[in-house]
């Protein structure tokens, strides 16, 4: 089976998540996508705690989607690299990473052995070129794609100065924002 892996700290997980995650299944990228919250974060930076994290990913339930928690069960930092061992070898996996990643992938720990041991697929984000790209990585292109600008960092600002979040996530994503006074 094919799978796409979209990983990251999901502080918190938003309409843009689901709407790469529905367009990579519905342009045939992948079988499946698997969530994949992250542990620890490289470069290190403050975020939420990782439970709360890995519960408002739980709800963004999708056809065709899980959540995994490789990164979180093995306590790994955050390298993408150090999370190939831990991938069942009975799939073929690719990863998404928005074309906002471009500029700084070389910065990536053994970013040439990434490129050489799993597929990159680049989704377009809204004012972020999809350059510079390297060998292994293609563009998720089509007349259908919708590209969004929606950012986790954005979404935490609105709800410290008390703004609306309600267009930004799911319900139950907000819900759980308010429930849990995360980001105030």
């Amino acid at each position: 089976m094919r799978i796409a892996l979209l990983g990251g700290a999901f502080d918190p997980p938003h309409n843009g998540h689901i709407s790469v995650a529905r367009q990579v299944l519905d342009l045939g990228f992948a079988h499946e996508l698997w969530f994949l919250p992250n542990f620890g974060q490289s470069p290190p930076k403050d975020a939420s705690s990782v439970s709360d994290r890995l519960a408002m990913t739980r709800l963004l339930a999708l056809p065709k989607t899980k959540v995994s928690t490789i990164e979180i069960d093995n306590k790994l930092d955050g390298e993408t690299v150090h999370l190939l061992p831990f991938l069942p070898k009975e799939h073929e996996f690719s990863f998404i990473i928005g074309s906002d990643q471009l500029p700084g992938f070389t910065a990536w720990l053994d970013w040439q052995k990434l490129l050489t041991s799993i597929q990159f697929f680049v989704f377009p984000r809204k004012g972020y070129a999809c350059e510079p790209r390297y060998e292994g990585m293609s563009v998720i292109d089509s007349k259908q794609l919708v590209v969004s600008d929606i950012s986790s960092t954005a979404i935490r600002e609105r709800v410290k100065k008390g703004l609306p979040i309600d267009e930004l996530v799911p319900s139950t994503v907000a819900r759980y924002i308010a429930d849990h006074n995360l980001y105030v």
